[in-house]
């Protein structure tokens, strides 16, 4: 490692002064230094070499799909942090809690048109003479109109049944005031829905090129994961009629079978003529058997199980089956039969498909950092005139996977090729640009990010089912609170009562015999009853952790509260 170039304070001035000078755009930024030689190059998701250019194209690509939510006042956030200091959890757990109420339920006495408000935005009508500039402005101007159309139905939702802050004046202000504030309950945060266009280009992409569509839904409450807007969004899309849904039930190994099952048949009633199939995408690796390896912790691989593959393409080959059909209107039309073509593949061997796995299959062609070829706008829209008009058979079967953050989409897509194929996490979002991997020279499969659908869902239920991570919401405590009145949190974790850090004070008072109260033990101190509340889980977590704050040596509730969530 080279040495660093001595610097005088004159010269340390000079540089600071032309940085800021650069970052002003008054003097022109200097040529770039050497490159270091030693610095070994990194290879994108296709295997090509990525040189600095590349490098810095893919950050700027992932920076604009980061997802975007909306943000809570202050005011509401220092109301739920009082209220989660003071308001305690029931012990024990009331067993009506173990219901949740009806998460698609919309407005009680809404009109129909009201209920309909919350959609997903749909691109534009556009046309191939357009430019990319004019293409672009049509679309953000609909999506601030249809912003401004969801937060307003939004803000009904949440004066209706009284979710969110109600009242613009902070707990701090009402006690200075002498205001007697009574706390019955926490109030519910607004929903949380996706806010960047660049997120929601993504769908759009994914729903155009697509002829079968995979989506993903959690088996622990699927009616979460598929909301009224989502599904009306896919019945108006321009490719409608020549497009088909399955529905895939994920994560059943952690819901079980029969729940799995009774969800399925849910499906099958509210989704008539849908397919409902069930997966799983992980097993636990096989341990050595010695002491040493039973005692650490499990680890599992990506693996689909046979029975569930084969159901899976069962659909997947019934599906494709039907899309080969004339539709009804054209069967009973002579004329139209005899000139109809199926937009299709037509010849798909299932059998191939069925087998493919391993480290032949799952070639990635695309993504964020994948080379883009240096086409002009009129070959593009050759390009694009020839897909869109042509009436030859495409060469593969596209099949896209949509659904909602942590519903297990990349997972899904490693399983199917028994390796690591694509980036999965426990944390939602992890996926930021949608990715084209063949399973066969046939068959190629769309893995789109996981999107916040527009849903009438308070945001602490969004957190508890993983649709958003936590470390993105700053209402911790209200989000713990909701999770500790449905889980004895401090006994899972295995917490103390923060009261209990300290010995109590010792009562010096002397007692005539018979006189001493019942509520004092045999030394002397009080026998306190330990109440919980939720501020009380994150300060008994964080103390048990020796998580503080840098300034002032608090506990650090926040990051307590998103570890333990």
């Amino acid at each position: 490692m080279h040495r660093r170039k001595p610097f005088s304070a004159k010269q340390r001035k000079e540089q600071l002064q032309l940085k800021r000078a650069v970052k002003r755009g008054d003097v022109p930024a200097p040529p770039p230094s050497k490159p270091d030689k030693h610095r070994r190059a990194r290879r994108g998701p296709t295997g090509h070499l990525l040189d600095s250019a590349t490098r810095t194209a893919a950050a700027d690509s992932s920076r604009r799909l980061e997802s975007s939510f909306v943000k809570l006042p202050p005011a509401f956030l220092e109301k739920t942090r009082v209220i989660a200091s003071r308001l305690p959890l029931q012990r024990p757990i009331p067993s009506d809690l173990a219901i949740l109420p009806d998460v698609d339920k919309l407005l009680p006495d809404a009109d129909p048109a009201q209920s309909n408000q919350l959609t997903c935005p749909k691109r534009p009508k556009w046309r191939y003479d357009m430019s990319k500039k004019e293409l672009e402005a049509n679309e953000e101007g609909l999506f601030k109109k249809w912003l401004v159309q969801t937060d307003a139905a939004v803000t009904a939702w949440c004066t209706a049944d009284d979710v969110g802050p109600a009242s613009s004046t902070s707990p701090a202000a009402q006690q200075a005031s002498g205001e007697v504030q009574t706390i019955d309950s926490m109030p519910h945060a607004p929903t949380s829905f996706e806010r960047n266009l660049e997120v929601w280009r993504q769908i759009w992409r994914v729903t155009e090129i697509s002829q079968i569509l995979l989506i993903l839904l959690d088996s622990r409450c699927p009616i979460l994961h598929f909301p009224p807007a989502l599904s009306a969004y896919l019945a108006s899309v321009s490719n409608a009629s020549r497009l088909r849904i399955v529905l895939v039930l994920t994560k059943v190994d952690i819901s079980g079978p029969d729940r799995a099952a009774a969800w399925s048949k849910y499906l099958n009633a509210l989704y008539p003529g849908t397919r409902v199939v069930q997966v799983e995408s992980y097993t636990e690796k096989p341990s050595g058997g010695d002491a040493t390896s039973a005692s650490r912790k499990r680890m599992h691989e990506p693996h689909l199980p046979s029975a569930f593959r084969q159901t899976l393409v069962d659909a997947l080959r019934e599906t494709h089956a039907e899309l080969l059909e004339p539709p009804s209107a054209v069967k009973n039309n002579s004329d139209r039969l005899a000139s109809w073509k199926p937009r299709i593949k037509a010849e798909v061997d299932w059998e191939i498909v069925l087998k493919a796995h391993g480290g032949q299959v799952g070639t990635v062609v695309g993504g964020a950092a994948a080379p883009k070829p240096h086409n002009t706008a009129s070959e593009e829209n050759a390009a694009e005139d020839k897909t869109e008009d042509d009436d030859s058979e495409p060469e593969v079967l596209t099949i896209g996977l949509i659904g909602q953050p942590n519903v297990g989409k990349s997972s899904l897509l490693n399983a199917l090729f028994g390796t690591q194929k694509v980036r999965a996490s426990r944390t939602p979002g992890k996926t930021k640009h949608f990715q084209t991997l063949f399973w066969t020279s046939e068959v190629r499969l769309v893995d789109c990010p996981g999107l916040v659908i527009p849903n009438y869902v308070p945001m602490e239920t969004q957190v508890l089912s993983g649709i958003l991570p936590i470390s993105r919401v700053s209402a911790v405590p209200l989000c713990i609170y909701h999770a500790a009145r449905l889980l004895p949190l401090e006994r899972i974790l295995g917490l103390t009562h923060p009261s209990l850090a300290s010995p109590p004070a010792e009562d010096k008072r002397t007692w005539r015999e018979g006189m001493r109260p019942h509520d004092h033990d045999a030394g002397g101190a009080p026998q306190r009853q330990l109440v919980w509340t939720a501020m009380d889980i994150l300060i008994a977590y964080a103390n048990k952790k020796g998580w503080v704050t840098a300034k002032a040596g608090r506990p650090d509730v926040n990051r307590a509260g998103n570890a333990s969530a």
